[in-house]
């Protein structure tokens, strides 16, 4: 984590902060599907660490899967062409789906996610989105349970990457330019 650290222009959200906003999630989820076995939905890679932490603290009976998509690249900008990589493996016909993301930046990639996974007919989906930057919005989605809105800042850390290096950060934090 040394050579990570150099490169860390500033923390932006402390382990601490995120934990705690990570248990109030985990009890709304809880409030808000009492006596059902939602199954969520982790939108992999960025959403892995947050998804863990969340499935964690909920005291529900559930289930998980995974799907992965790509966006990104290397670069720092969306490319705002969304490919499918890792499909579902159960079926979620009939099912309450909460959807598992890390960041909400254009809304393009959870756009293409919602119909995607509308179009399999679940009972409903919501969707829990660790991160929400509302400057770079082109597509208005559903953000059910929200962590935390931060400015137009790239961030790495708790899952979120760049060049897949700094996943493992415990806390989310800008990079010197």
């Amino acid at each position: 984590m040394a050579q990570q650290s150099v490169e860390i222009e500033k923390v932006l959200i402390k382990e601490a902060e995120i934990q705690q906003r990570v248990a109030e999630l985990g009890a709304a989820i809880d409030r808000e599907y009492e006596g059902k076995s939602p199954i969520f939905v982790c939108v992999l890679r960025g959403a892995a660490i947050f998804h863990a932490d969340l499935i964690r603290r909920i005291e529900l009976s559930l289930m998980v899967d995974f799907i992965s998509v790509f966006s990104y690249g290397s670069t720092t900008e969306s490319s705002g062409e969304v490919q499918l990589i890792k499909d579902l493996e159960s079926g979620v016909q009939g099912k309450d789906v909460v959807l598992v993301e890390d960041i909400v930046d254009t809304g393009l990639t959870l756009d293409y996610l919602l119909r995607n996974i509308h179009s399999r007919r679940p009972q409903s989906v919501k969707v829990c989105s660790l991160l929400y930057k509302p400057a770079r919005r082109k597509v208005s989605v559903p953000i059910d349970y929200l962590g935390f809105e931060i400015p137009d800042y790239f961030v790495v850390g708790y899952g979120l990457d760049h060049d897949q290096k700094f996943r493992n950060l415990p806390f989310l934090a800008l990079l010197k330019q």
